[in-house]
C-alpha cells in the first residue's frame, strides 16, 4: 500500500467515526483499521526521513548536518 492510499482510507475512516451512527462494533473495527493505516503513514514518513537524512549526509562528506529539521 502507497502511503498516499494509506493516508486517504485513513481520511475516509476518520470521517466515518466523526460522522456517527455506528454501533460499537463498527467503531472498533474502523478505530483498529485507523490505528493500522496510520502505521503504514508513519512506516513511510520515516523512511523518507531516513533517505532524505541520507542524502544530506552524501552531500556534506558523510554527515548528516546538526540542523536538519528531521
Amino acid at each position: 500500500m502507497t502511503y498516499e492510499q494509506a493516508r486517504d482510507e485513513l481520511t475516509t475512516v476518520v470521517k466515518r467515526l466523526e460522522a456517527g451512527g455506528l454501533t460499537l462494533e463498527e467503531s472498533l473495527g474502523l478505530w483498529e483499521r485507523g490505528e493500522k493505516l496510520a502505521e503504514v503513514c508513519e512506516e513511510w514518513l520515516e523512511g523518507a526521513r531516513a533517505r532524505l537524512a541520507a542524502a544530506m549526509a552524501a552531500t556534506a562528506g558523510g554527515e548528516a548536518p546538526e540542523d536538519a529539521p528531521f
